[in-house]
């Protein structure tokens, strides 16, 4: 069974940047789809980004793309997200999320992570 350990969130300025990571251990990553979303307080959980097996495909929210890269590297069995020009309303606990097919992570099937808290705040 997959364990997923996400890291890198924090408190940072308006248009400054993270980079989360996903670590992934008990299974191999290159055999799974992988993914980001997020939850502000009251509000219901969104897909923000995903990427296939390989990497070859990505997806991302319209409300993130140009901003935010989705990337993996399966020989250390970690997902990233790196999250550039952030704004307020990025505030929310990112969780990953690792599933068989890229249709699998965007309907939020497969394992979570405990989620990290990233704030956007000045």
């Amino acid at each position: 069974q997959l364990q997923l350990v996400e890291s890198g969130g924090g408190l940072v300025q308006p248009g400054g940047s993270l980079r989360l990571s996903c670590a992934t251990s008990g299974s191999t990553l290159e055999d799974y789809a992988t993914g980001w979303f997020r939850q502000a307080p009251g509000k219901e959980r969104e897909a923000v980004a995903c990427i296939s097996s390989s990497g070859r495909s990505t997806n991302y929210a319209d409300s993130v793309k140009g901003r935010f890269t989705i990337s993996r590297d399966n020989a250390k069995n970690t997902g990233f997200l790196q999250m550039n020009s952030l704004k307020p309303e990025d505030t929310a606990v990112y969780y990953c999320n690792v599933g068989a097919s890229l249709l699998a992570v965007l309907r939020g099937l497969g394992y979570w992570g405990q989620g990290t808290q990233v704030t956007v705040s000045s």
